[in-house]
């Protein structure tokens, strides 16, 4: 049995889709979590939505991606007024759909320090305490698209290659601390960020969203979307200590 107790988790992109039922699950295992996401209520209703025994308790950090700095800021501040943490869960939305001939530099500057930048600040910040406590878990919510490029990601493509090149440099020099770091490639998982990247494609197709639901799904041999728990569950076994001895590693989650 996974036990996650006396562990404390940064959850990234925790109000919605895969973050919060990441958030949902540690929690139920016992971890404290801390939720970090730029929608304030929406982040209350998933703080209210997370599992608690007694002695254990959760927070939130309202902050938008799109400001690295403040993120990094304000990240540090938490840390040294409740502690260290052993858990950071890198997910934030993912780049616009669309053909990268027809991407406008902005986009790769903006969603390069929305994934790379603030996952480095992020883990900068951690990184001193995982060392100290001899455990640490860097855990990043990528794509598919590392293996195989997606059709009209461009940007997205992109960006979720770096973040993978990132978490395999940065597993190989802190392996020796008792901290790993390992990559989530989520298939079609049932999110808003899928049924918004399906609506995207039909438009540009002049197709339906039902047509193109089923072109989706006809893509996964398991037959079906699947469903952001069974990402969650993957996640806390490489948060455990049960996945000491894996690191630097893409796992696919994709049916």
């Amino acid at each position: 049995m996974i036990d996650l107790r006396e562990k404390r988790a940064l959850v990234c992109g925790g109000s919605r889709g895969m973050g919060r039922a990441c958030a949902q699950c540690l929690a139920g295992l016992g971890a404290e979590v801390t939720l970090v996401a730029r929608n304030e209520p929406t982040l209350q209703e998933a703080l209210a939505s997370l599992p608690a025994e007694a002695g254990q308790s959760h927070a939130y950090l309202c902050q938008d991606f799109s400001d690295a700095e403040g993120l990094r800021r304000e990240v540090a501040r938490h840390v040294v007024r409740t502690g260290a943490f052993h858990i950071l869960l890198n997910n934030t939305g993912g780049p616009s759909a669309g053909a990268i001939v027809d991407a406008r530099p902005e986009a790769f500057l903006d969603a390069f320090n929305n994934h790379v930048i603030c996952n480095q600040l992020l883990a900068q910040a951690l990184l001193p305490g995982m060392k100290e406590a001899g455990y640490g878990r860097i855990i990043n919510i990528i794509s598919t698209s590392v293996k195989t490029p997606i059709p009209g990601l461009g940007v997205s493509n992109t960006i979720r290659g770096a973040v993978a090149s990132w978490a395999k440099t940065l597993a190989g020099e802190v392996a020796r601390f008792g901290i790993t770091v390992n990559n989530i490639l989520p298939g079609f998982i049932e999110t808003e960020r899928l049924h918004e990247v399906i609506a995207a494609f039909a438009k540009q197709q002049g197709r339906s969203v039902d047509d193109l639901n089923e072109a989706f799904i006809a893509q996964v041999p398991a037959g079906r979307f699947g469903d952001p728990r069974e990402v969650a569950q993957v996640v806390a076994f490489l948060a455990s200590p049960a996945a000491s001895y894996v690191t630097g590693i893409n796992v696919p989650v994709d049916g």
